[in-house]
């Protein structure tokens, strides 16, 4: 850690500094990255056997637009909920994705690879548009000009109507988890047990309330239903070393955070499987992404002494789970 964090975290308590520290994801001002991501999750899941042509998707942190929902609607999707702690997308922006978006699967693109986005996971073993999921005649229904008009209308106005497909939920129930909303309000969070998909893409490193947000999942799924998360475990900027903000002290933490609603929790992938397990999931896929650890244990601090060697070097993780029916 650096003096440099510190002043940094210090400087959100600055009118204007702060507004501008709560930017979303960049990535997700790119059609084609949206396109790619929700790709990748699609074919794991059909991959695992979990997909079931979800009806109702949830996405956890959105970032600076809706485009992977829209591509979840573009592939057949009914409804879609995004939940952000602070609002990042706006119209104009998602329209233009929408608007590529259309044109990406109209074309039956290939997913975009690694050579074009190289930090993005899950890697795929072969990035050809998935026909064997979006099959021609599924396409021809979801991309209908009616259909996509509907939808394009959806991103337009303040005030969406019951039957929009979008609900852009923010924040998630005044909090940096999803735990709060269980049933439909005025924010319009889902009801228990109506949600067939929930993803997010590089997000749960930022919840706080780890325990809450898969508690809240597991409420949310249907019996059917599944998650898809890849977590990216490195310290995003808060260390020199890729996995050194588990050498910083609560203190010190707490001074680089500063207002900002979320940095990074710093929980290890071990911490999400045993919450998967107290939650009643069932992992299909578990995907780690190893990476060399150059730390001393000894410069580890006091919450992280005792992480495995194998927390230590996994620098992110695919995971795709169902909810486990009672009695097993």
């Amino acid at each position: 850690m650096s003096i440099a964090h510190v002043l940094l975290g210090l400087a959100t308590y600055i009118p204007g500094v702060y507004q501008r520290l709560t930017r979303g994801p960049g990535g997700t001002d790119s059609a084609r990255y949206c396109y790619s991501v929700w790709l990748r999750h699609l074919v794991q899941a059909h991959n695992a056997g979990a997909w079931n042509e979800p009806k109702t998707i949830a996405e956890l942190g959105p970032g600076n637009s809706l485009g992977m929902g829209l591509a979840a609607l573009l592939s057949g999707a009914e409804r879609y909920y995004a939940f952000d702690v602070v609002e990042h997308a706006n119209d104009e922006r998602n329209l233009a994705i929408f608007d590529e978006l259309v044109t990406l699967f109209r074309n039956r693109e290939p997913i975009p690879d690694e050579s074009e986005f190289p930090a993005v996971k899950p890697y795929l073993p072969n990035y050809d548009f998935p026909h064997e999921v979006l099959g021609e005649r599924r396409l021809e229904q979801t991309l209908a000009p009616t259909r996509v008009a509907r939808i394009r209308q959806s991103l337009t106005g303040n005030h969406p109507g019951p039957e929009s497909p979008i609900r852009y939920v923010v924040p998630w129930a005044g909090t940096s988890s999803p735990g709060g909303p269980s049933s439909p309000d005025a924010c319009g969070a889902p009801a228990l047990g109506t949600v067939d998909m929930i993803f997010s893409q590089a997000v749960m490193e930022h919840v706080d309330d780890l325990d809450g947000a898969y508690a809240a999942m597991h409420q949310w799924l249907s019996p059917n239903g599944f998650i898809s998360h890849q977590v990216d475990f490195k310290s995003h900027g808060t260390a020199r070393e890729w996995n050194g903000h588990w050498t910083i002290s609560k203190l010190q933490w707490r001074l680089m955070r500063g207002r900002r609603p979320s940095l990074i929790n710093r929980q290890p992938c071990s911490a999400h499987l045993r919450l998967l397990q107290k939650h009643a999931f069932r992992t299909l896929i578990e995907k780690r992404v190893p990476m060399e650890s150059a730390l001393n244990r000894q410069r580890l601090a006091a919450p992280f002494k005792s992480l495995s060697d194998e927390d230590l070097t996994t620098s992110g993780v695919f995971l795709l789970a169902v909810p486990q029916a009672a009695g097993t």
